[in-house]
C-alpha cells in the first residue's frame, strides 16, 4: 500500500501522549468521585485538577517555562502529586528529589539539572535550605499559610475547584517530562530523563498489569519520588481511583490506612513487608480485605509468601529499574498455583516473569549478543527495548551511548530464561563473586539466608581472598529480639550450599539502604575490603 499525502498525520487525527491528560479527562469524566485522601481530608477529582492548575499558574508567574526543570523534595502529599500533572501540564520537567539525601548530595542533583526552584515540605526543608545555598537554587517552602508569600507556597487553602486544570506546553510527546536521579546503589547519581510518550504508555501497562480500575484504593507506601512512584502517580488517576496519600512509612498508620480506606493495592520494597510482618502491632489474623502488592527488588522467600498469604495479601513480584519507568517485567501467581505450597509458589515468584504489556521488548543475551538458550540454566544479561526507556542519561552522553549499544539498553543484570519464556534474575554483573575461578550468585546466598527466622535482611560482596580471589562476606541486619552467630548461620548456609558458596565472613549491623528500601551494596563492598 502507497502512503499518500493526504493520509499524514494531522492536528485532528494527532495529539501528542502525555499522562498530564488522565487528570484532564478524569476532571471531565468524574469530577465529584474521591481522588485524594490525605489524613482526615479528601478531595474529588474537580479538586485535585483545581490544585494542579494553582500549582501551574503558580510557576508561570515565577517565570518558568518549557523545558525549566523543578525540583520537588516532598514526602507523598496532595502538592506532590498534583505536581506530577502541573510541572509537565506547562512543558517544565519534574525532578522529584528523595527526602531521604544529604545536602551535598541535593545541591549535586540541583547542580547538575540546572534547576530553578527547589519546593519542599517542612519535613525536608531544612536539607532543601542547604542544599538551595549550596547550589544557589531558590528554595521555596510548601505549607499551608494565610500569608503566602515568594517563599512560601499554600496550594490546599479554600476550595482549588474553582480553578481549571489545561495542558499547555507539551507539543512534542518525545520532551523530557521528568528528571530523575538514580538512587545511588552504586555511587553517584545519573540523571534519568523521561518523555511525555513512556510515562503515558508505562502507567497504562500499570493498570492493565495490576487491575486499577475506578474502584482501586492505592495506598501511597511507594515514595512518589522513585521513578514517580513507578508511574502509579499517572495509573491509579487514568483509572479514576483513589490515592491514599502517606507521609511516612509506619507500620500502625498502614495498617490503620488498610482498614479505614479499604485498600486494595499498594507497592513497596520487600523491606517493608519485613517490616509489616515483623510488626508488634500487625492484625492477628487476615486482613479485612484482600490487598494486591506489587513488590521489586528482593525474590520473595516462601517464610514471606506464607506469611502475607495468611494475612490477606496477594503479590505480584515486578522488575524494573528508574531506566525504565520503574516496571518492565511482571511475575503473577497462575491459578493453577493457587493450592500449591509456600515452596512452590516462591519458586515462582522468584522469577522476574515476562514483559510489561507496554515494554515491546525483554530478552537475556549472552556476551556476543545471542539470546541465551531457554534452559533455565545458561546464564546472560537482561537486556531491553522499547518506548517505556528512557531518552538518555542527562549531560552524559558517553554512558547513555554505553547504556543503548548494540539497539538494546544494557540493564547489568544476569539472568536465565526459563523454558515457558520467564526470566529469572541470579545476580547483579557486578555483584558476581569469582572464588578460585567459579562464579558464585550473591543473590543465591542472600536467598538461603533470607530462610532463617533470625534474619530481617541479607546482603552478601565479595570479600578479597590471597588463596581464592574472592570469597562472600555476608552482611546480617536481624529481626527485633532475635540473636544468631556466625557458627550457625555456617551451620545453616552447609546444608543448603555447595562449600565454595558459603560466606567466610558475616558481619552483623544495620545494612544501608535508599529511601526506597534498596541496599547499598557499594557501601558494603568498601566495607568488606
Amino acid at each position: 500500500m502507497q502512503v499518500e499525502p493526504h493520509l499524514s498525520r494531522r492536528p485532528a487525527n494527532f495529539h501528542p501522549l502525555t499522562p498530564a491528560d488522565f487528570l484532564a479527562r478524569a476532571v471531565a469524566v468524574h469530577p465529584d468521585r474521591p481522588a485524594i485522601a490525605w489524613n482526615d481530608r479528601r478531595w474529588t477529582y474537580r479538586q485535585f485538577g483545581g490544585i494542579a492548575a494553582r500549582l501551574a499558574a503558580w510557576l508561570g508567574r515565577q517565570e518558568i517555562g518549557a523545558g525549566d526543570v523543578v525540583s520537588f523534595m516532598c514526602s507523598n502529599r496532595p502538592e506532590m502529586l498534583a505536581a506530577h500533572y502541573a510541572v509537565p501540564s506547562i512543558g517544565a520537567v519534574l525532578n522529584s528529589i528523595n527526602t531521604r539525601l544529604d545536602a551535598e548530595t541535593v545541591a549535586y542533583i540541583l547542580d547538575h539539572s540546572g534547576s530553578h526552584i527547589i519546593v519542599a515540605d517542612p519535613g525536608s526543608i531544612d536539607i532543601a535550605r542547604q542544599a538551595g545555598r549550596l547550589a544557589n537554587t531558590r528554595v521555596v517552602l510548601l505549607a499551608e499559610s494565610e500569608d503566602s508569600n515568594e517563599d512560601r507556597l499554600d496550594l490546599l487553602a479554600g476550595d482549588p475547584a474553582e480553578d481549571r486544570f489545561e495542558i499547555s506546553g507539551v507539543a512534542d510527546e518525545w520532551q523530557p517530562i521528568c528528571l530523575n536521579y538514580t538512587s545511588g546503589t552504586t555511587g553517584r547519581p545519573k540523571g534519568v530523563v523521561y518523555h511525555h510518550r513512556g510515562a503515558y504508555l508505562n502507567a497504562l501497562g500499570n493498570v492493565m498489569a495490576l487491575g486499577f480500575d475506578r474502584d482501586t484504593v492505592y495506598l501511597w507506601t511507594l515514595p512518589m519520588f522513585h521513578c514517580n512512584g513507578w508511574c502509579h502517580t499517572w495509573a491509579v488517576t487514568s483509572a479514576g481511583g483513589l490515592h491514599v496519600c502517606l507521609d511516612r512509612i509506619d507500620p500502625d498508620l498502614v495498617f490503620g490506612a488498610l482498614k479505614t480506606h479499604a485498600v486494595t493495592h499498594f507497592s513497596c520494597a520487600p523491606v517493608v513487608l519485613y517490616m509489616l510482618l515483623n510488626h508488634p502491632g500487625r492484625p492477628a489474623g487476615a486482613l479485612e480485605k484482600r490487598v494486591t502488592v506489587a513488590t521489586g527488588g528482593a525474590s520473595p522467600t516462601s517464610t514471606l509468601i506464607e506469611q502475607l498469604d495468611t494475612l490477606g495479601v496477594d503479590l505480584v513480584h515486578l522488575y524494573g529499574l528508574t531506566e525504565s519507568y520503574g516496571p518492565a517485567t511482571l511475575c503473577e501467581l497462575p491459578g493453577r498455583l493457587a493450592t500449591a505450597s509456600a515452596g512452590e509458589k516462591a519458586a515462582f515468584l522468584a522469577r522476574q516473569g515476562v514483559r510489561h504489556i507496554t515494554a515491546s521488548q525483554v530478552r537475556v543475551a549472552d556476551e556476543q549478543g545471542m539470546p541465551v538458550a531457554a534452559d533455565g540454566k545458561t546464564m546472560g544479561e537482561i537486556q531491553l527495548s522499547g518506548n517505556t526507556l528512557m531518552a538518555g542519561y542527562y549531560r552524559d552522553a558517553a554512558a547513555s551511548e554505553s547504556a543503548f549499544s548494540g539497539g538494546w539498553f544494557h540493564t547489568g543484570d544476569l539472568a536465565i530464561v526459563h523454558p515457558d519464556g520467564a526470566i529469572e534474575i541470579k545476580d547483579r554483573l557486578k555483584d558476581i563473586i569469582i572464588s578460585g575461578g567459579e562464579n558464585v550468585s550473591s543473590l543465591e546466598i542472600e536467598n538461603v539466608l533470607h530462610q532463617h527466622p533470625a534474619i530481617l535482611l541479607a546482603a552478601v560482596v565479595a570479600m578479597p581472598d590471597e588463596k581464592w580471589g574472592e570469597v562472600p562476606c555476608a552482611f546480617i541486619e536481624t529481626k527485633a529480639g532475635k540473636e544468631v552467630g556466625t557458627q550457625e548461620l555456617v551451620a545453616f548456609c552447609r546444608s543448603r550450599l555447595a562449600g565454595y558458596k558459603v560466606p567466610k565472613r558475616f558481619v552483623f549491623r544495620e545494612l544501608p539502604k535508599t529511601a526506597t528500601g534498596k541496599i547499598q551494596k557499594f557501601v558494603l563492598r568498601e566495607a568488606a575490603r
